[in-house]
């Protein structure tokens, strides 16, 4: 249970992303410079964390017994997950990209054969945890109805712009953030895996802010803000926590599933944000059934998780009587 408080809990700065992502595109900021500065500010915030925990050193080891797979799998669950959500908030609103990301709670269920654990000298292949798959599709089924009523008057176009390229975040971070704790083995804590997925998708953030630089020019002052906020509040407090409570789950690909499942609140705080902060209309009566499914579907998942644990203990308890 405690792992999916504190992935809630980091769903609540999560939204930060979508919201500011869409107010920077509303004023003119250029998609480039919002997903390279947030990595950039998160830098040196790591830097110092994972110094003054004396983990410098294991990193780089870390790293250098396998380069490749780190920039790969770094691309993957950073580069491939953010430059295309902060491209798709170009074409549509924060709902509209926050509810489309919500597809990764599936995508992650999916992944699960994808995935090896060794126990006792055999390496067994995860299984796809279905009980947790029928229950991401309940909250998949009100992220439906949220976007439903919110959709009038959206394009073809903005639809499509908006949401392909979510939808390859949708797998590429679940993908990518699962292969580097299947890489790192336990070796690392959660800041020195956060800092060194920075660090190899570095070069990849610089060469699209040269892009973003030649084509929009430098980044205004409002646009360093935002991203300094959206860096330090989704990139450093929401990954961190985030990362910590899959961590804690990554040996269960039921709770694993659950926990990446409370990204789902990130809607609901979305929608408040944008009610607040740009006035947009208050969900009716199909958004709000859409509400009460992503709620229902939260407690399900609390209650899949408490069972599943439940039974490996008693398995345990089994195999050592």
């Amino acid at each position: 249970m405690k792992e999916i408080a504190i992935g809630i809990l980091a769903s609540v700065f999560f939204a930060v992303t979508f919201i500011l992502n869409r107010s920077m595109e509303l004023s003119g900021g250029s998609w480039m410079w919002s997903a390279s500065l947030r990595f950039f500010f998160m830098l040196p915030f790591f830097v110092l964390i994972v110094a003054m925990r004396g983990r410098l050193r294991p990193l780089f080891e870390e790293m250098k017994r396998h380069p490749a797979a780190w920039v790969v799998w770094s691309f993957f669950g950073f580069v491939l997950f953010y430059a295309p959500i902060t491209y798709a908030a170009a074409s549509g609103p924060g709902w509209l990209v926050g509810g489309t990301w919500q597809l990764t709670i599936v995508a992650g269920v999916l992944l699960t054969p994808l995935f090896t654990e060794k126990i006792n000298g055999h390496v067994i292949r995860h299984k796809i945890p279905l009980g947790a798959l029928a229950i991401s599709c309940i909250i998949l089924a009100g992220v439906a109805l949220l976007q439903f009523e919110k959709s009038n008057g959206l394009t073809w176009s903005g639809f499509v712009t908006g949401v392909l390229p979510v939808l390859i975040a949708a797998f590429a971070y679940p993908l990518g953030n699962r292969k580097m704790m299947e890489l790192c083995g336990g070796r690392l804590d959660t800041f020195s895996r956060i800092l060194g997925m920075i660090l190899a998708s570095l070069p990849f953030w610089i060469l699209v802010s040269a892009f973003g630089w030649a084509t929009a020019g430098p980044p205004s002052s409002s646009q360093l803000l935002q991203t300094f906020i959206v860096g330090l509040s989704s990139g450093v407090i929401a990954t961190t926590l985030f990362f910590i409570a899959t961590d804690r789950s990554r040996h269960n690909p039921g709770l694993l599933a659950s926990v990446e499942a409370t990204q789902s609140a990130q809607v609901l705080f979305t929608v408040i944000g944008e009610v607040l902060l740009f006035q947009a209309a208050f969900p009716g009566p199909a958004a709000s059934g859409g509400i009460v499914l992503i709620i229902i579907g939260m407690i399900l998942h609390s209650w899949y998780t408490k069972k599943v644990k439940e039974r490996s203990k008693r398995e345990h308890a089994a195999g050592t009587a």
